[in-house]
């Protein structure tokens, strides 16, 4: 604790609040609610034995600021909004993108539709089902109850005055509201089977199936019968999922928090109608000081875009209030449950320990092959400092044609293709590697001077070339004329047997095979092989393009490259009407059928 901290801890007050922990560089890194900022803060900074994952937190700590909010109510609305728009690494992170989808239907509607939406809203009259994951496709769902229920699809207006009905009424899957073949309450009686089917009653649609299923044998009709048998077969993998001894018109959340101390996963279970709808797993590093608030917060960050449900079953005791306050409904939250809730949540406890235990196993190997890979290879190759960011270059091209090369980044021992940069070699004549390569550093050490373009301004720690001895001597000779050898150190990997050579020692270092010091570096250099012949095949492919488009008369390179932007290859150019052609800047009509008959004539070649 430094005396900055000292003071303010001095000067806390012990009305509620939300509070944010700053490191060095003045960077928000965790936010948190109290209702007594005093008590609360003050416990992060007291000598007792905390969890790990707070005490990594708390040693990143270089500065606090609070807000006082009227109620803890307040505080936790604003932490919400804080978290949300700061994004600090120490809390829990719920992105929007990841919501799973819901069916949703407009009461409000004279005629209501079924949606699929990702986002859901408060709006009075909606009704949402859902979510669907894990296995449970909305789509399928959706596909499977236009197969049973005559709804309509169209998102048109309807006012009862279209012209004519639209095939879905000819096949019998609709009952065509827009023209008004259908009354208002006969057309609710059928929303309301459609209802009774999402709220987990499956016999109805399940009968309908089959009685449509055996009308569409009878009368040969093959597809639609093998459409309806797959109808069946999700209605059958919603009936998997019933749970045994729990009514259908309740709908719960199951919430289970399993930590080690550092990691930590919460596993929400989701049960509608009776059925287990899906289990996500949540990996969380949240810094609370304790389990019960880390689950608090999952659950009012996780509830910002979901429904929620009758009944909440949770793994710790919660503050139920606060909580039902928060989330603006009487809901029933459950913290020590009995008879099939207790079941669930055991269900929820185990998926939450064992997912845990996988997601560690799986965060070893991504050290092993990242961070301890390029550890290793510091020590194995004697680099002055580990390798953060590694860069690999090759070269492609076909008897000195279409000469390309590729520069791959590797950050941390992974790859970082946002950062990847492919050249196209300008002063090179023929078939010559090394002054191919010599011209693609001579280029990338320009930008870094220069500090031109995102990927160029970062300076590369090591930098690792394809070949032996004599590539290694070429291209070092680039790093001094820049004056950078004790800036980026340089190394190469020689394909015979994997010898890697270093700048100050002519006898190679050999690294055992199959270690993962020289797994990273093997893929560094795959990764670069593969980057540069899918460069040279896509310059090749435009290449001939040009080629064979230059013998249209009064078809130049301006006129190509407009093409070939608008459409991307010869075969989507081919495909396109002569209309579309004309829409690409210079070419007139007459040019266009030219481009249509020269394309159709190759095939007839």
């Amino acid at each position: 604790m430094n005396e900055k901290i000292r003071q303010k801890l001095k000067k806390l007050t012990t009305r509620p609040g939300v509070y944010i922990m700053r490191d060095k560089n003045g960077e928000i890194i965790y936010i948190g609610k109290a209702k007594n900022l005093k008590n609360r803060v003050s416990q992060y900074f007291r000598a007792t034995p905390k969890p790990s994952k707070v005490q990594a937190m708390v040693e990143h700590i270089d500065d606090f600021d609070y807000f006082i909010a009227v109620s803890e109510l307040d505080a936790l609305g604003l932490e919400s909004n804080l978290i949300h728009k700061h994004q600090p690494f120490y809390n829990i992170l719920l992105k929007d993108g990841k919501q799973f989808p819901y069916i949703k239907i407009n009461m409000k509607e004279d005629f209501p539709r079924l949606e699929i939406v990702r986002k859901v809203s408060k709006k009075e009259g909606e009704k949402y089902f859902g979510p669907y994951f894990a296995g449970l496709d909305a789509r399928e769902i959706l596909k499977t109850i236009n197969s049973a229920f005559k709804l309509r699809t169209c998102s048109q207006k309807i006012n009862g005055k279209a012209k004519r009905e639209c095939l879905n009424y000819s096949l019998g899957l609709c009952l065509a509201p827009c023209t008004g073949k259908v009354s208002k309450q006969d057309y609710a009686e059928e929303l309301k089977k459609v209802i009774r089917f999402l709220n987990g009653n499956d016999d109805e649609i399940e009968k309908i199936l089959q009685e449509k299923m055996q009308t569409a044998v009878e009368l040969e009709n093959f597809e639609k019968a093998i459409e309806l048998r797959e109808a069946l077969k999700m209605v059958a993998k919603l009936k998997v999922r019933i749970v045994a001894n729990l009514p259908k018109d309740v709908n719960k959340d199951v919430f289970a928090f399993h930590t080690d101390g550092l990691s930590g996963v919460v596993t929400n279970m989701v049960v509608r109608g009776g059925k287990i709808l899906g289990v996500a797993n949540y990996v969380q590093n949240d810094a609370e000081l304790e389990e019960s608030e880390t689950l608090f917060n999952f659950i009012c960050q996780y509830y910002a875009n979901c429904i929620v449900p009758n009944e909440i079953i949770v793994s710790h005791e919660i503050d139920g209030e606060l909580l039902k306050d928060f989330l603006g409904k009487n809901v029933k939250i459950i913290s020590n449950p009995h008879g099939v809730n207790l079941t669930l949540l055991k269900m929820a406890e185990e998926n939450a320990e064992e997912y845990l235990h996988k997601h560690l196993e799986k965060e070893k190997l991504e050290y092993n092959q990242g961070i301890g890979a390029i550890k290793q290879l510091q020590e194995k190759v004697g680099l002055k400092k580990i390798p953060h960011r590694m860069e690999c270059y090759d070269i492609s091209h076909i008897s000195g044609t279409n000469k390309v090369a590729s520069m791959v980044v590797f950050i941390d021992g992974q790859p970082a293709k946002n950062q990847y940069r492919k050249f196209k070699i300008k002063t090179v004549e023929g078939n010559n590697d090394f002054a191919s390569l010599k011209e693609t550093l001579t280029r990338r050490l320009t930008r870094l001077k220069e500090q031109n373009g995102e990927s160029f301004k970062e300076t590369p720690d090591l930098l690792v070339i394809d070949g032996g001895k004599g590539q290694l001597s070429s291209c070092y000779e680039i790093l001094q004329e820049f004056g950078m050898e004790n800036k980026i150190e340089m190394i190469s990997l020689a394909k015979r047997i994997e010898e890697v050579f270093i700048t100050k020692n002519n006898v190679p270092v050999i690294l055992k095979i199959g270690s993962a010091e020289l797994r990273v570096l093997q893929r560094l250099r795959d990764e670069a092989h593969r980057f540069a012949i899918t460069f040279h095949r896509q310059l090749r492919a435009k290449t001939q393009t040009h080629s064979q488009l230059e013998e249209i008369d009064g078809l130049g390179k301006v006129k190509i490259d407009a093409l070939l932007q608008a459409f991307g290859t010869t075969e989507e150019i081919k495909k396109a009407s002569v209309e579309e052609l004309m829409l690409v800047k210079g070419i007139h009509e007459s040019l266009a059928y030219k481009i249509k008959e020269f394309l159709n004539n190759l095939d007839n070649k």
